[in-house]
């Protein structure tokens, strides 16, 4: 999971700020009607993007962040821990609210992990928002190159270890090159629906197609009333 929600890429970060805006407003109508506090653990965030969104220093909302590494704590309702998406393991069946996660499933290199993800976040939260980019728009969100996931593994290696591909390379290492363009294994609407079974697929479009898909499950179910 060497991407996680948050990190500032580059100059024209801009624009993905404004889609994640556009995004987490659709996601806060999502849980306005959740009775407070709403538990939400978010697999791959950082504080910084939900100091951004407002959620931060809240008493009606608790926040666990999930990453590779844990950051330092700066905020009362947020907690990091470290362990990777397999963290989810520790914690007991719809523990949280809310399972939420921007942008990571992508970064798993296979197929069989972004199912073992997808099994934890329908177990986390009887609720959960999964966002992914779409295999099949055509500009990579990564690596910035037009059609760079439909081209042969070994051409994108060789691209790679030349030249500068979005905000990585070049990378002369072999071993290196190869390892950054198998960490991202992009989805298609199939597979998505194969790993969310009975999710709502909503596509986020730019320019009339669409850019991103996010599985959302569960949220027609009845709130859960705490005492």
């Amino acid at each position: 999971m060497a991407k996680v929600l948050g990190t500032v890429d580059a100059p024209g970060e801009s624009f993905s700020i404004r889609m994640r805006a556009r995004r987490f407003a659709k996601f806060e109508g999502l849980v306005s009607p959740l009775p407070r506090p709403i538990r939400i653990v978010d697999v791959g965030g950082t504080s910084w993007f939900w100091e951004q969104c407002g959620w931060v220093d809240r008493d009606d909302v608790e926040i666990t962040l999930i990453n590779v590494q844990s950051e330092a704590q700066r905020h009362r309702n947020v907690v990091s821990l470290d362990g990777g998406f397999e963290r989810l393991e520790s914690f007991e069946r719809g523990s949280f609210d809310v399972a939420f996660s921007n942008s990571v499933i992508e970064h798993l290199f296979t197929i069989e992990r972004q199912r073992r993800m997808a099994e934890l976040m329908r177990d986390a939260a009887p609720r959960y928002w999964v966002q992914t980019p779409n295999f099949w728009f055509p500009i990579e969100p990564h690596f910035h190159v037009p059609g760079w996931q439909w081209m042969p593994q070994p051409l994108r290696v060789a691209i790679l270890r030349r030249f500068r591909c979005g905000w990585r390379g070049p990378c002369p290492d072999l071993r290196l090159a190869r390892e950054q363009v198998a960490e991202v294994r992009l989805l298609t609407r199939s597979e998505m629906r194969e790993l969310f079974p009975g999710a709502e697929l909503w596509g986020e479009r730019f320019a009339g197609l669409v850019k991103s898909w996010v599985a959302l499950g569960g949220w027609d179910a009845a709130p859960i009333r705490r005492p």
